[in-house]
């Protein structure tokens, strides 16, 4: 379904409440297989959450986790560590093209029984789970921090815990720090020095309650609201200032284009602030890469030039985000290149109205490009996918926007 969003440029106030992350509600879930008395409050509802919810409760030897992507990573690792279940772990077209080669390689060093359906080196995989042997792994730094992270998670239940060793770069640290940091927070000890990371065995925990932060990334969207409206008081609920999500950058990013945040408890309070001769943004979101589709099109919004560097990881996601960016952004009129780990975006004079902007797939498209309805009315193909993060999108926007 297709989705008309009119020109609105009334100043934006409302009070907001995201579900809680997805990164976080993921890791979580996994975690909570291994510890029962481990509960979880403010849950994320997006889709991802929910194939995870019903993969792990799921009795069939066929799990098919659709385009969720963080889900075919956790639970590669979980099910390798599921003792005498042998289960086909698949999805969707797009989820058959994106690489899990890396991941798999490091649990079949550590003893995981894992074989190729399909085509060598993507799902489909077949999984027969048994008992890991060895507990020291070496994996490329730079790669997608959920491989890492999907290790991590499964340490713990391992027998002699497990020593990780990165070879290289690594990118993405804050989802690493994200997925140690709940470890701690469980009581799991945990250590990272220099390029090791050591996650000591454990086999029960004191009974916790694990609050989910709600999304920062969803939060983008808000903060690029407010950064391309006259006048806006935007409240979102339960956030932290001091954040396990690498995302929270935004607070700091945003500042650039005149969005104040002021942290009160345990909600944040956006204000646009009077900006003149805004400044071009140059800025490596290798640590964030969830919030490159945001800044562009705030960019863009704005008649701003900016340089995005570290965006490598993206070209792997539901869709190659930095071609569709390029694409969409090239309708509305922008002058735009991009590269494989890079974007750039010369400063323009003039949007074009009416636009069709295409999703490719991509719950982030769909998201990034709707704060430009305060600058033009434009169109979201398919707009129900932004269900795949935040299903409750579009009415908290018409909250927003109601006259």
């Amino acid at each position: 379904m297709n989705l008309k969003l009119a020109h609105y440029s009334k100043p934006i106030t409302g009070v907001i409440q995201i579900t809680g992350s997805k990164s976080e509600s993921n890791r979580l879930l996994i975690l909570q297989q291994f510890f029962k008395n481990l509960q979880i409050d403010n849950l994320g509802n997006s889709d991802d959450a929910q194939y995870m919810q019903k993969a792990l409760a799921s009795e069939s030897k066929m799990v098919d986790i659709h385009h969720a992507g963080t889900a075919m990573r956790f639970l590669t690792a979980y099910f390798s560590v599921a003792e005498r279940r042998e289960t086909i772990l698949t999805g969707s077209k797009r989820m058959k093209e994106r690489p899990i080669k890396l991941l798999v390689d490091a649990l079949k060093s550590l003893g995981a029984d894992i074989s190729y359906l399909e085509n060598e080196g993507y799902p489909p995989i077949k999984i027969i789970g048994n008992k890991l042997s060895n507990n020291k792994v070496t994996i490329n730094g730079s790669v997608s921090s959920q491989y890492i992270s999907a290790l991590l998670l499964i340490a713990p239940s391992l027998e002699n815990g497990l020593e990780l060793t990165f070879e290289g770069k690594v990118t993405s640290v804050p989802y690493i720090n994200m997925t140690l940091g709940l470890l701690t927070e469980l009581g799991i000890e945990n250590s990272w020095k220099e390029d090791v990371i050591k996650v000591a065995d454990t086999k029960s925990i004191n009974d916790k309650i694990a609050i989910v932060e709600s999304d920062w990334s969803s939060a983008s969207y808000y903060y690029s609201l407010a950064a391309l409206s006259e006048s806006a008081k935007i409240t979102l609920n339960s956030y932290k200032q001091n954040s396990l999500q690498g995302d929270s950058i935004l607070a700091e990013i945003y500042q650039h284009f005149g969005v104040k945040t002021t942290f009160v408890e345990n909600s944040i309070i956006l204000e646009k602030e009077e900006t003149t001769n805004l400044q071009p943004l140059s800025f490596n979101l290798k640590n964030a890469p969830d919030i490159a589709q945001t800044i562009a099109v705030t960019c863009f919004g704005l008649g701003v030039s900016c340089d995005l560097t570290g965006l490598h990881t993206l070209k792997i996601k539901e869709t190659d985000r930095l071609e569709a960016l390029k694409s969409e952004l090239t309708k509305l009129g922008a002058e735009i290149e991009v590269t494989d780990n890079s974007l750039h975006l010369k400063p323009s004079t003039k949007i074009n109205s009416d636009v069709l902007i295409k999703t490719f797939d991509d719950h982030r498209m769909a998201m990034a490009f709707a704060p430009l309805l305060l600058k033009i009315s434009l169109e979201i193909e398919d707009a129900s996918v932004v269900s795949k993060s935040y299903p409750d999108f579009w009415r908290d926007i018409d909250q927003l926007t109601a006259d």
